[in-house]
């Protein structure tokens, strides 16, 4: 069965019976009527996935692979903070009239940097020390710009990765571990949306760097559930997980510009019916 719904079902149980309510307090998020959306929330919730063992995509409703690699490549690789780059229209409560999300996301990716090899933005900073210096314990990036923040319509949820390698035993192939730091995770609409992002990006990475893709950790400072999605929720644990699917990376790509998301699959993924009209809080 998948370990990825094992870890969902007991992070949302351990939400909704140990967590703390923000009923009554000053929230920022509205529901679309404009009441306020209040919470159960759990903080500095950490999941760790190998990704050597499966994919961790859950089955207990569908997780979109390929529009979550679209904007999983619309941040890292196209580096964009335009809606209009990006197929879905998961972006467009924050977008102004020309598309843009201000100075976030893939802004923060594509500014350059000063470094003693030359002018770098951190994807290509990243892929660098990667290739030049993997055992480095300084390959990270974050898109949580202080000087910035008055300019981006959303402050980042997933604002850092850090990127750290081993090598196995019995093996000549390095390995490439990561971790996904999150200030804040809407745990119904976005969990397993980032956790299969981040994957396939070590994945992606792994691959153009000839290295395999290890053990991914997801660090959570504030996870909670939307008071209107608690019986969603509910509803979503009660099922019986399946088996994970099979994780397929084009083999061809060898350069991370060059991916797309075709070049993802998930083979043999059977799920269980979708949850839709999900209210989101903005």
């Amino acid at each position: 069965m998948s370990y990825a719904d094992h870890v969902f079902i007991d992070m949302c149980k351990d939400i909704l019976e140990n967590g703390t309510s923000t009923e009554g307090e000053k929230v920022r998020p509205v529901w679309e009527d404009n009441t306020p959306a209040y919470t159960i929330k759990k903080f500095g919730v950490v999941n760790r996935y190998d990704l050597r063992q499966e994919f961790p995509a859950l089955t207990l409703r569908k997780t979109a692979i390929k529009s979550c690699v679209d904007e999983l490549l619309w941040i890292w690789q196209k580096k964009s903070n335009n809606i209009r780059d990006l197929n879905s229209h998961i972006w467009d409560s924050w977008a102004d009239e020309n598309g843009s999300i201000g100075k976030a996301y893939g802004y923060q990716m594509s500014v350059k940097h000063v470094y003693k090899e030359g002018m770098m933005d951190q994807v290509d900073r990243v892929i660098y020390d990667l290739k030049n210096n993997p055992y480095s314990r300084r390959i990270m990036t974050n898109i949580y710009v202080h000087q910035d923040l008055h300019e981006m319509n959303l402050y980042p949820c997933a604002y850092s990765m850090t990127f750290n390698v081993t090598k196995e035993k019995n093996s000549d192939k390095l390995t490439l571990n990561g971790i996904l730091n999150q200030r804040s995770q809407d745990v119904l609409a976005a969990n397993n949306w980032n956790v299969c992002q981040y994957a396939v990006l070590l994945y992606m990475l792994a691959q153009v760097c000839d290295m395999n893709a290890g053990e991914f950790l997801h660090v959570i400072a504030d996870a909670h559930i939307y008071d209107r999605h608690i019986p969603l929720v509910k509803e979503l644990i009660s099922r019986e997980p399946l088996p994970a699917p099979e994780f397929w990376l084009n083999p061809e790509v060898k350069n991370f510009y060059d991916f797309t998301r075709d070049d993802v699959k998930l083979i043999n993924y059977e799920t269980h019916p979708q949850i839709k009209n999900i209210p989101i809080a903005v």
